[in-house]
Order: C-alpha cells, then sequence, then structure tokens
C-alpha cells in the first residue's frame, strides 16, 4: 500500500494506511539494539512489576503505556527501554503516537514508521475545530490497532515537559477515549506506567542535552488489569499512576 503523505487535509488516507502499517520486525529488533547501546537507560521496576509485565507480553493482552514526556528524545529512550526490558518481545508490535511534524521529513519518518508511529494531529498546531475528525479516526485507529494484538505507547500530557519535569503535567481524556473504545471492541487493554527521569533540571525550558539523556532512570509502575469505566476516569486514573511512576525513576536516578 502507497504510504501517503501525512497532511491533515488527507487524514482519511493517513489513518487507512497506518490501520495496516506493519514495520520489519527484523530492522526495528536491530535498531531498537542500538538504541540500547547508546542511551543505556537504568531500568528499575515497582513490586511485583517485572513479573507481571512478563506475564502480560505472554498472555497477549492489550497494554497501553503511559509515558511521561521531557525531551525530544524520548522516543528513543524508550525504545532503548524496551530492548532491556521483558518488552523486547513485543518490539515491532508496538504502536507509538507521534506528532504529525515527525513525518514530514522522509529521514525522520522512515525511522518514526521504524518505531511503529502512528501520526497525531495536534489541536495546539492545528486548532480543535480542524483537527476534530482526524483525531476521531485517530482513536479508532489505535483502538482497533489494540484489538488485533498491538500494545500502544502514548505521552498523554501531549507535549514536552517544560514546566516540572518531577511532576505530570495535564493529561487530556484521549487515553482514556482510545482504552474506552478498545474495551467496546472486546479488547480491553491493561495499563502499564512508565516514569522517566534525566535527573534535576536547573531550568525545565531548556531540554536535556544529548549526553544527559543517556542513562535516563526508567521505572516501571505494575501492571493495571482493569480500568474505569469512562475515558475521564480513566484519563485521572492515567496520571495517578504515571505521577507514581514518574516519583520513582525521580528516586532512582
Amino acid at each position: 500500500m502507497h504510504a501517503p503523505e501525512v497532511l491533515l487535509e488527507d487524514d482519511a488516507a493517513v489513518y487507512d494506511y497506518y490501520l495496516r502499517h506493519q514495520q520489519n520486525r527484523w530492522k526495528a529488533l536491530a535498531s531498537y539494539a542500538v538504541l540500547a547501546r547508546r542511551y543505556r537507560p537504568r531500568v528499575f521496576f515497582a513490586e511485583g512489576a517485572k513479573a507481571g509485565l512478563r506475564a502480560l507480553v505472554r498472555s497477549g493482552r492489550p497494554v497501553i503505556y503511559a509515558i511521561n514526556h521531557l525531551s525530544t528524545s524520548d522516543p528513543y529512550t524508550v525504545a532503548a527501554t524496551a530492548w532491556r526490558s521483558p518488552l523486547r518481545g513485543k518490539i515491532g508490535r508496538v504502536r507509538v503516537l507521534a506528532k504529525d511534524e515527525l513525518f514530514l521529513d522522509p529521514e525522520q519518518r522512515r525511522k518514526v514508521d521504524m518505531m511503529g508511529g502512528i501520526p497525531v494531529f495536534r489541536g495546539k498546531d492545528h486548532g480543535i475545530r480542524a483537527v476534530n475528525a482526524a483525531g476521531q479516526r485517530m482513536m479508532d485507529v489505535c483502538a482497533q490497532r489494540l484489538a488485533g494484538g498491538d500494545h500502544l505507547a502514548i505521552f498523554p500530557e501531549g507535549t514536552c515537559n517544560d514546566v516540572d519535569p518531577a511532576a505530570v503535567q495535564s493529561i487530556g481524556s484521549g487515553i482514556g477515549h482510545i482504552a474506552f473504545r478498545a474495551a467496546k471492541l472486546d479488547a480491553a487493554p491493561a495499563l502499564v506506567a512508565l516514569g522517566m527521569s534525566y535527573g534535576p533540571r536547573p531550568d525545565p525550558k531548556v531540554e536535556p542535552s544529548g549526553q544527559e539523556v543517556v542513562s535516563a532512570a526508567v521505572y516501571f509502575r505494575a501492571p493495571v488489569a482493569e480500568l474505569p469505566p469512562r475515558p475521564g476516569d480513566i484519563a485521572r486514573f492515567v496520571k495517578e499512576e504515571l505521577q507514581q511512576a514518574v516519583d520513582g525513576a525521580v528516586a532512582r536516578y
């Protein structure tokens, strides 16, 4: 299937493509291994989280990973973490929500596609009304990918945290709607919160340097099997779980 340009005015074709897109798993494994050597995250687990994550991966159940957002390097840190954790077995079957501008440059798009990217047209970039239909379609595609056996990684803060890296910022209801729609497809996902820390930030508005993002602390909370029934309640629950994951990462940096 031909890959369309990732443009808001062509969102129907874009999401038809990413509903079916599948990256080359062997290339993904090789790339994740390289990123693990380069970024070397230190991976920690809450009590029972590592065994629970292994069991979850083996079960075949869909999973949503909620991750705090600190830097444009975060997707690479997450990929490196996947290689160094029980998630290695799911490499090639994890979708990652990524802002549409990352799909504009062909070389950058190749990397994002390799990592399982699904584009998001953000209201802050295009206007809330303009992205409404595309946002609905994006959530449907995510739910269908989960129902098909994929996992989904989301940075639910929506943008890099330049206020306080130790405090999770506002979370929209999108993650709740995705989980709710997946449940409607008989694919109720489990939730795993991952907190990341690149260390103390004297000025949170200054993004961590290439050297500072190496050896991040990444902390897995234990999987949550049952989520609240409504999208808004799911989003609030995700924020609570994610804050505890961030607290764990900050404490272990």
